[in-house]
């Protein structure tokens, strides 16, 4: 699809989006000019289907593609949260504090049942107990990629996907959020009615949320969706949140900027004011993007980071990393330092084997 039109597409699915907040019926005429094959695509693409789903719908418009994907996504948000209570079940009985992050609260603050659509379910559990609960989890017919940097990735037939996180952030993105979100227990709050979860005060559940986006942003880019989670949690909680607080940790983050036009895009984007310039732009961003982002974007902001605009430096960053890299994705190079030259000759080997097609797009980027 040409960018034009993935835009003029875009700007009716945020429309439709719109309506569905409020529970306003859209226009019928402007539903009925609309290329529903296309704007199915566009939904896909952020993840915002049964979003439009149920505005369509509110007109008479029933499209099998937009039902489907609507009905799919009730159904896994129904079995994520009854997988979920049987998970955080086994955790009180083995003695395993733990939070529910994100998606698995926030879907709930959508007006509907599957508005919000799910991709998994992330939780962060005590570090202590991580081979404890790969037992739990494989015991519940989860397979696993365990030992990665920040959480662990569970996966089970049809839907289930849950990501226990040990930590909210890898020091390889930001070792200001590592070193923030890494004391996040001291800020948690005790659940009334169990002995080991926990939850976030809405402030500190807002950082984590905006500190999230903007990695995402700040990365590959991320799609309309975080803005709508934006809304709905700012809709949800503005009158009541401690905003002095929240300028002294944005502020801490270096994310303060981030947030104001994060937030003041979201407001007038889903209230139908009208956007500045600057906010057109930034609109844009967030629609080409995607919600997991794009190559292009990825390493555009890949080079700008590790190599200061200079692809030439950025190829010998990739080649030659860090020792911050080596010590939390190679670490027996980074207990035995006198191995190292071996990982850079070994690396680029195992590289194309593992990740093979992703490092000849990202080539393939870099000679643009």
């Amino acid at each position: 699809m040409e960018k034009e039109v993935f835009r003029k597409i875009s700007y009716d699915m945020i429309y439709l989006v719109r309506c569905a907040m409020y529970g306003v019926k859209p226009d019928k005429n402007r539903v009925e000019a609309m290329d529903l094959e296309a704007l199915f695509d566009v939904c896909q693409t952020h993840i915002l289907t049964a979003c439009t789903a149920y505005a369509l719908e509110s007109v008479g418009v029933r499209n099998k593609a937009f039902t489907d994907a609507k009905e799919k996504a009730v159904r896994k948000n129904i079995l994520l949260d009854v997988e979920r209570a049987g998970i955080l079940s086994s955790l009180e009985q083995e003695g395993i504090w733990y939070m529910p992050l994100k998606g698995a609260l926030l879907k709930d603050w959508y007006p509907k049942l599957g508005m919000r659509q799910m991709s998994d379910n992330d939780i962060l559990c005590d570090p202590e107990f991580r081979e404890k609960i790969r037992e739990i989890m494989q015991a519940r017919g989860f397979t696993t990629k365990y030992g990665l940097e920040s959480d662990d990735d569970y996966y089970k037939e049809p839907v289930y996907n849950f990501e226990m996180h040990h930590t909210l952030f890898r020091p390889s993105f930001s070792e200001k959020m590592y070193e923030y979100f890494n004391k996040t227990k001291s800020r948690m709050l005790k659940d009334k009615g169990n002995n080991y979860g926990y939850h976030f005060s809405p402030e500190d559940f807002y950082i984590y949320l905006i500190a999230h986006e903007y990695k995402h942003y700040a990365s590959g880019g991320t799609g309309v969706r975080s803005l709508v989670d934006t809304f709905v949690f700012v809709r949800k909680f503005r009158d009541e949140l401690d905003w002095n607080y929240l300028r002294g940790e944005f502020s801490k983050l270096g994310i303060l900027g981030f947030e104001r036009r994060n937030r003041s895009l979201a407001i007038k984007l889903f209230t139908g004011k009208e956007l500045t310039e600057e906010q057109k732009e930034m609109l844009d961003y967030y629609i080409t993007s995607g919600v997991y982002g794009t190559l292009d974007n990825k390493v555009k902001h890949k080079v700008d980071r590790y190599g200061n605009g200079s692809k030439a430096k950025y190829v010998f960053h990739r080649i030659f990393p860090t020792m911050d890299y080596i010590k939390y994705h190679w670490n027996f190079f980074y207990r035995h330092k006198w191995l190292i030259p071996v990982l850079w000759i070994y690396r680029p080997f195992h590289g194309l084997k593992v990740n093979g097609t992703k490092i000849m797009d990202e080539i393939k980027v870099l000679r643009k």
